[in-house]
C-alpha cells in the first residue's frame, strides 16, 4: 500500500498501518525493560514524525484542493505559493526522515533496534526502510518534479530545491552514522548505526532526479537486504547460543561456529562495499551516477565514510577470527539456521559477479514508480 499510494490520505495511513505492528514487535518482550523502553520511544518519535508530516501534507491540500499527489504536483507546478510549498516539502521530509532513520530523525532507532527482539530488528532495519524509499521517491518526484521527455531526466518543478535538502541529510546521515558506529560495543547497536549511514547512502541518488540515480537505490535496497538481514541473523544465532550480542560474545566464533562465522564476515565485507560482494556493486552504481551528475562533493563524502565504515566492521571479523577466546567449546549451530543462513549468503556472492537480473528488475520498477 505505501508504496503505491498516490494519495496523500493513502501515503498517511499506510505509514500507520506499516509503524502500529511495529510500536507491538518492539515492545514484544513485556518483561524486558529494555524492549517496554524501545516500544515507548517508537511511540513517542513515530506519533511527533507523523503529526509533523500530516501537517505537511494538510499544507499541501490548502494549496491544491486535492489529496491526489499528481494534482498537488500540478498546482505546484503553476506557481501557487512558493513559501507554504517549501515548508510542506520539509514537514514531509521529516515523517519519511523518521521512516528511514535519516538524520537528525534517527534518535529512535538505536534504542528501539537494541531494546527490541533482534528478528523483529531486523525487520525494522529492511522492511520500513524499503517501503519509506519507495514512497518517498513517488511522491517528491511527482509532487515536487515532472519526467522530462526531451532528457530523459527529472525537473523541479516548483521553486523548491528539495534535492539540495536531501543532499545534505544524505551526507550528515551516513557521517553521523558511521561515526558513532564506531564506538559501538554491541553488536546490534552498530548494526543500528550502519543501517542509518546505508540510509544517507540511498539518499545520494535520489537526490540526481534522473532515472540512473533511481535505478542505483532500488539496486542497493535489494542487495541491502541481503546482507543486512543475513549480518542480524548471525547475531540471533549467536545470542540464542551465548546469551550475548556484544562484540566479545563473538571472540573466537571462527574456531566455535566456522560457518557463521564466515557467514558474517562475508555480510560485514559486502555492507562495507569489497568486492567480488554484491555491496560493492551496489555502492559502484550509486558513486558512478553521483559522479556522472557532478556532485563530486557528496562522493567524496560517501567516500571517506565506507573507509570509516570499514573499521568498525573489521572489529568484529578480527574477533571472530582473530582473538583468543576464553571458551573454546563449539558452538553447535542446528541445521535450519544453516541453511537460511547459506540461502542469505548465496545471493550475497551471487549479485557480487552476476548482477544484471537485479540491475533489469530496477530499470524496469523505476517506471513503475513514477505516476
Amino acid at each position: 500500500l505505501l508504496s503505491s499510494a498516490t494519495d496523500i490520505v493513502m501515503v498517511y495511513l499506510s505509514l500507520e498501518l506499516v509503524s502500529i505492528p511495529s510500536y507491538l514487535l518492539a515492545g514484544y518482550l513485556k518483561g524486558k525493560e529494555k524492549s517496554t523502553e524501545a516500544a515507548m520511544k517508537y511511540v513517542v518519535y513515530g506519533a511527533t514524525a507523523s503529526g509533523v508530516m500530516i501537517y505537511g501534507f494538510s499544507l499541501l491540500f490548502g494549496l491544491a484542493g486535492s489529496t491526489q499527489v499528481a494534482e498537488i504536483g500540478r498546482a505546484l507546478a503553476a506557481g501557487k505559493a512558493v513559501l507554504p510549498a517549501l515548508l510542506a516539502a520539509v514537514m514531509v521530509a521529516v515523517g519519511f526522515g523518521y521512516k528511514i532513520a535519516a538524520v537528525p530523525f534517527h534518535m529512535w532507532s538505536p534504542d528501539v533496534y537494541e531494546g527490541s527482539p533482534t528478528p523483529a530488528t531486523a525487520f525494522f532495519s529492511i522492511g520500513p526502510k524499503a517501503a519509506g524509499f519507495a514512497v518517498l521517491v513517488r511522491f517528491y518526484y511527482t509532487a515536487f518534479a515532472a519526467s522530462d521527455p526531451a532528457t530523459g531526466m527529472w525537473r523541479l518543478t516548483a521553486d523548491v530545491d528539495w534535492p539540495l535538502l536531501f543532499a545534505a541529510l544524505s551526507a550528515v546521515t551516513m557521517t553521523v552514522g558511521n561515526l558513532v558506529a564506531v564506538q559501538q560495543s554491541n553488536v546490534k547497536r552498530l548494526l543500528a548505526y550502519s543501517s542509518i549511514a546505508h540510509a544517507g547512502y540511498m539518499l545520494m541518488g535520489f537526490v540526481l532526479l534522473s532515472p540512473a540515480g533511481i535505478q542505483a537505490v532500488l539496486f542497493y535496497l535489494v542487495v541491502y537486504l541481503f546482507m543486512n538481514l543475513g549480518a542480524f541473523y548471525v547475531v540471533v544465532v549467536v545470542s540464542n547460543a551465548l546469551g550475548g550480542e556484544d562484540i566479545a560474545d563473538f571472540t573466537g566464533l571462527g574456531s566455535r561456529a566456522p560457518f557463521a562465522a564466515v557467514s558474517l564476515a562475508i555480510f560485514l565485507f559486502a555492507l562495507t562495499g569489497i568486492p567480488p560482494f554484491s555491496g560493492f556493486i551496489g555502492k559502484v552504481y550509486l558513486f558512478a551516477e553521483v559522479l556522472n551528475r557532478g556532485v563530486y562533493w557528496l562522493a567524496i563524502v560517501a567516500g571517506l565514510n565506507s573507509v570509516v565504515s570499514l573499521y568498525y566492521y573489521a572489529r568484529i571479523v578480527r574477533a571472530m577470527f582473530l582473538a583468543d577466546p576464553k571458551d573454546t567449546s563449539a558452538i553447535l549451530v542446528p541445521a535450519v539456521p544453516r541453511a537460511m543462513l547459506a540461502l542469505l549468503v548465496a545471493p550475497t556472492l551471487i549479485f557480487g559477479v552476476y548482477w544484471e537480473p537485479v540491475a533489469r528488475l530496477a530499470a524496469d520498477s523505476v517506471r513503475m514508480l513514477v505516476f
